[in-house]
């Protein structure tokens, strides 16, 4: 079997590294700028951050900006049409992965009209030609949208997470300034740094791993769990630059081999009850782990290695909850809810979310064979 990697072009890493968007702009010949962000990153300063880059060099662009936090099927379409107006030859993606994601569906639409309904890019679409060009400056430390194949839109009819899987999207270029990422407040920074430890746990196990997502995902474990806490409670900017960086690691990693059920639980909650997909990934981890962990222990020997745990002596089952017990503690400590009750998530809804998340596109990627009532259980256990 042939394993396959698909990387994005170029990136930029480090503090006010957004000053090199507007040579990139130039050199690339682009003449027609459409910026995506949303409306609390302008409330906030940070979208003017680029914007003032662009401003500097006299290249004129619009601004979208009605972009929910889980992104919907409507989005796209008010995006679609903004990229329309301004005749945008590439789209400048400023925000977290609602944003990034946003930008690929409509980037992908630009190019492939006959995908214009959105709901046909639901899973693997067969698009036919490279999106519009996206360069994306993400201000979140989690989904690794700037390096992935892969976003997430919400189908507000049918009450779905759409995972939409296509090399096509991916940006022509990833811009990774930390500077963009120190105002996040806590609870995003908490609930985007588990996404990105979910992405390279997660990643590390599932059944499509191999070598090379191997040494992406165990990297990305170690910055993460050695930095996240002063990140987020501290704003200790080389932390704050390490789990930037290792979120875009794991996206080098999980982007090729895929995910498992803690995403596909997370996935269904997230289009119930609109929760924040780092929070639903975050809550749902250690059970999952655990539950996993029968099947692949002697992963998280590995795992419990590079986090820095004391391991010697211990079987391979012990450092499976070695390994949970301290995701729990790290989550614990940045304030990461620890039960679905606390999100408002209701248990008459559970048998409805185990059927949507049993059918998620990320299931069959779990390293542990699955059922309905299996996910009911973890739904369960976590409420």
């Amino acid at each position: 079997m042939a394993n396959r990697i698909i990387l994005n072009e170029t990136s930029y890493f480090g503090f006010n590294s957004r000053e090199v968007l507007s040579t990139e702009i130039i050199k690339r010949k682009y003449k027609k700028v459409l910026v995506m962000t949303d409306k609390n990153l302008i409330e906030a300063g940070v979208a003017k951050k680029v914007t003032d880059v662009l401003d500097n060099a006299g290249i004129e662009y619009r601004v979208f900006s009605n972009i929910k936090a889980n992104p919907t099927v409507s989005n796209v379409k008010e995006g679609v049409e903004a990229c329309a107006i301004a005749n945008a030859d590439v789209i400048v993606s400023v925000g977290g992965g609602s944003v990034i994601d946003t930008s690929k569906a409509v980037a992908i639409i630009m190019n492939n009209p006959e995908f214009s309904d959105v709901v046909s890019l639901d899973g693997v679409a067969d698009t036919k030609n490279k999106s519009l060009p996206i360069i994306a400056l993400p201000t979140t430390s989690g989904t690794a949208a700037e390096v992935t194949i892969n976003y997430v839109i919400t189908d507000e009819k049918r009450v779905k997470k759409m995972v939409c899987v296509d090399p096509n999207d991916i940006p022509v270029l990833a811009i990774i300034d930390t500077e963009l990422m120190l105002g996040m407040p806590k609870l995003v920074a908490a609930s985007t740094g588990m996404d990105a430890l979910t992405h390279a746990m997660e990643g590390y196990i599932t059944k499509g791993a191999w070598e090379m997502s191997d040494m992406f995902h165990l990297e990305a474990i170690k910055l993460i769990y050695q930095n996240l806490e002063k990140a987020v409670l501290e704003k200790d900017v080389k932390a704050v630059e390490n789990v930037a960086l290792a979120q875009y690691v794991a996206g080098m990693g999980f982007s090729n081999v895929g995910l498992g059920i803690v995403h596909s639980l997370a996935h269904s909650l997230g289009a119930l009850y609109d929760t924040p997909h780092g929070v639903a990934n975050a809550l749902l981890l250690p059970t999952i782990l655990k539950y996993n962990g029968s099947v692949c222990a002697n992963k998280f020997v590995n795992m419990a290695n590079v986090m820095g745990l004391e391991t010697n002596g211990l079987k391979e089952e012990e450092c499976v909850d070695l390994v949970v017990n301290a995701v729990i503690e790290l989550s614990k400590k940045i304030g990461i809810p620890q039960t679905l009750r606390e999100i408002n998530a209701k248990e008459e809804d559970l048998p409805w979310l185990a059927e949507q998340a049993f059918n998620d596109v990320c299931t069959p990627g779990n390293p542990r064979e699955t059922s309905v009532e299996d996910v009911l259980e973890l739904y369960k256990k976590v409420f």
